[in-house]
């Protein structure tokens, strides 16, 4: 054990918080699989166990990732890219169903009673595939018609593939590719452009989801219509569509500043998704605003470590990789805190490290080793200075 934990390279404040919010996730797991126990064949002991199974393996993973040399990432990712898109396109070509609906979200691991959700790789490999190209064009003009191909075409792909069952996924990866891209220097007319065309493009559909009649729409369509039309005219909607939010804010008003305690929730039964998407409502109906509010001061802790890693980390492209794999993390987590407190429309997202499920911890505990393989200090490699001029990310400190 001792030579376990003389073997841990990384930036310690991560592997802190990261640990901290993995210990925290027990209580509202444990309090809120009281719903899933009641329908289920198992336990809510047993869906805690499952939980810390799925944790044990998560950080076996960052383990294993965090002792991979950063450079080698470039090359993995080129791998990686095919194999994420080939998981992509197998769930549409099996047709998945679940419970008699469409759930080519998924695919049902072997030999586990457990399901994979593709999108949640292929997200994390397109990052590190864009850290990637903006890093091997870092000392170049780019055109757009240069970016095309190598750049625009996987990102393209990859968003296309996870739009029709998994819009809101869909629409973060594509924001924070954006994003990256900013970061790393990419010329801003064309960025521009393409968030000049994308606003475009999102306007057109949400107007085209709020006038087609529900019956004429396919597929998860129907959900996305009445997901915007709850959240933008909540007196209009019915009482099963507006369910989410009501109990969630039956949740948020029980907590109050210092909430009930742990185990005490009375919304828990009632409100959908209260172990996964929703089980922040459930954290403040139980430990209150204090409660809430700790447990985002401890994601945006997080966001100041990985913007501290990547300031500090000594190649371009591991500043990139960092903040590739890393914000999206930490957004993933406002916006799933955001949904509940009524600022955003309901997205299926969970949040980080804290919600009961098994690919979003696993692949959220892979992100975390990568950052935490480029905070290792013994990486070696140099920043070019002429870049550090004109990329927003570098701060001249004499390196």
């Amino acid at each position: 054990m001792i030579g376990l934990i003389r073997s841990i390279k990384g930036d310690r404040a991560i592997w802190g918080l990261v640990a901290l919010l993995a210990l925290f996730s027990f209580l509202p797991v444990y309090s809120s699989s009281t719903k899933l126990a009641l329908r289920g064949n198992m336990t809510s002991f047993e869906f805690l166990l499952k939980h810390a199974l799925l944790l044990v393996l998560g950080f076996g993973i960052i383990y294993a990732v965090h002792r991979v040399p950063t450079r080698y990432f470039k090359g993995l990712s080129m791998m990686a890219l095919p194999f994420s898109i080939g998981l992509l396109i197998l769930p549409l070509i099996i047709g998945v169903t679940s419970d008699g609906e469409s759930a080519s979200r998924w695919i049902r691991m072997p030999l586990v009673p457990l399901r994979f959700q593709p999108s949640t790789l292929a997200s994390l490999v397109l990052m590190v595939w864009v850290a990637r190209f903006l890093a091997k064009t870092k000392d170049i003009t780019v055109s757009f018609k240069d970016s095309l191909l190598p750049l625009w075409l996987p990102v393209v792909f990859i968003v296309g593939l996870i739009l029709p069952e998994n819009f809101s996924t869909a629409a973060i990866l594509m924001c924070m590719v954006l994003l990256l891209c900013f970061l790393g220097g990419y010329p801003l007319k064309y960025l521009g452009a393409i968030c000049g065309a994308g606003l475009l493009l999102l306007s057109v559909f949400v107007y085209t989801l709020h006038i087609t009649p529900q019956e004429k729409l396919p597929g998860r369509a129907k959900t996305w219509q009445t997901r915007i039309n709850t959240f933008w005219n909540p007196d209009q909607a019915t009482k099963d569509q507006s369910r989410q939010a009501n109990f969630a804010k039956i949740a948020i008003a029980n907590g109050g500043l210092v909430g009930k305690g742990a185990g005490k929730s009375e919304t828990k039964n009632h409100l959908p998704q209260s172990s996964s998407d929703f089980i922040y409502a459930i954290i403040i109906e139980e430990y209150g605003f204090l409660g809430g509010g700790s447990l985002l001061f401890i994601y945006l802790l997080l966001l100041f470590r990985f913007v501290v890693v990547a300031n500090g980390a000594k190649s371009i492209f591991s500043k990139l990789l960092v903040l590739g794999v890393g914000l999206p993390i930490v957004f993933q987590a406002l916006i799933n805190m955001a949904v509940v407190v009524q600022l955003f429309p309901v997205t299926g997202q969970p949040l980080p490290l804290i919600s009961m499920g098994g690919t979003s911890i696993w692949m959220t505990c892979l992100a975390i080793g990568i950052v935490l393989s480029a905070s290792d200090k013994t990486e070696s490699s140099t920043v070019s200075k002429d870049y550090a001029e004109h990329n927003p990310l570098e701060v001249i400190s004499g390196q």
